[in-house]
């Protein structure tokens, strides 16, 4: 296998006639059966984008979910979807969501079938992404175990079961995405890294944690600001992580402030190092994505480091994704270019 293999946060942009572009969410613009053709359809797109632009560990692009946190607590039991309640999500902004109203439950597969279709569609390695415990908890109203450790303990064992058939199914890697992970500090010390190796427990699969500073939207993209000329938030989560059993931490690198020197504290872990920046219609260079990888290389061994977009793109334009798309995986050849000479 070749270094700086190059792969996605997870979501790219739906196609105008699945749902509504460059919106965050957007409600489906299919129903019935015609929904499902067309789900399949557009993952058969975006694997074709990814593999054309040239990504080596490819993703269903999240074409299937209309949430990356929601559409997988909407096949849950103890949850209720009609009665939404309103909270405070990350310490960010308010968002109604569903209810907590008893013991949670996975009555069936979520993303297996996806996983397999995908697995179809390709021979390049595959990633599945599931949100992870703390974020899951994070993105609902509690009024049963009145514990967001319990809570989460609850969901860990859920996406086990989830994780172990993504695997029988043909996933490379398994992705959890954790962006709660950059906000509630103690709670990552506490239980937060123990609720997400649990997630993860028995995989024999690539496992990894996404943490991220969120999509390009305005209430993220404010947040940002007042975090001041250096972003820290990673420098109490990496040393928890890096004694983890999680494989891979995914993380903001690309037009963000974090002092690249944190990567030193995921020794021994792979990193993939966000290159392209999804809170920007700009799209980067071959030469900015090279950039950021050389930076990298000055604190993680080249034999560490994937290549991966900062964030989800779904709310980007296709034809900005995909141009992205090109500039990660053209980059990440000029630097291995670099390292065969």
């Amino acid at each position: 296998m070749s270094l700086l293999q190059t792969t996605i946060a997870g979501s790219l942009p739906k196609p105008a006639w699945l749902a509504e572009p460059k919106k965050l969410w957007a409600p489906w613009l299919l129903e019935g059966a015609l929904l499902d053709e067309g789900k399949r359809d557009a993952m058969r797109l975006v694997v074709a984008d990814q593999e054309t632009a040239g990504i080596d560990i490819v993703t269903d692009g999240e074409q299937t979910r209309r949430h990356f946190v929601t559409t997988f607590i909407e096949s849950l039991d103890g949850v209720d979807f009609e009665h939404k309640r309103t909270v405070r999500i990350r310490n960010r902004y308010d968002a109604d969501v569903p209810v907590v109203v008893g013991k949670v439950a996975r009555r069936r597969p979520v993303y297996v079938e996806d996983i397999r279709t995908l697995r179809s569609l390709t021979t390049r390695r595959i990633k599945a992404t599931l949100p992870g415990p703390m974020t899951m908890v994070d993105t609902l109203y509690d009024n049963h175990y009145r514990s967001r450790e319990k809570l989460a303990r609850e969901f860990a064992a859920i996406l086990n079961q989830e994780a172990r058939e993504l695997e029988r199914a043909g996933a490379d890697v398994i992705q959890f995405d954790e962006p709660a992970f950059n906000v509630y500090m103690d709670e990552v010390r506490d239980w937060g890294v123990a609720a997400l190796e649990a997630a993860a427990a028995g995989l024999k699969c690539k496992t990894a944690v996404h943490i991220c500073y969120g999509y390009g939207i305005k209430a993220n993209n404010d947040w940002k600001k007042t975090l001041g000329s250096e972003w820290r938030q990673y420098e109490s989560t990496f040393p928890l992580l890096a004694k983890s059993k999680i494989d891979q931490v995914s993380l903001e690198c690309a037009n963000s402030h974090v002092p690249l020197e944190l990567l030193a504290l995921l020794k021994g872990k792979d990193v993939m190092v966000g290159a392209i920046d999804v809170a920007s219609d700009a799209v980067e260079t071959p030469d900015q994505v090279a950039s950021t990888i050389r930076s990298a290389m000055k604190f993680v061994p080249a034999e560490k480091l994937y290549p991966c977009t900062n964030c989800g793109m779904v709310p980007l334009a296709r034809v900005i994704a995909v141009g992205k798309l090109k500039a990660l995986a053209a980059g990440a050849a000029l630097v291995r270019r670099e390292l065969d000479a």
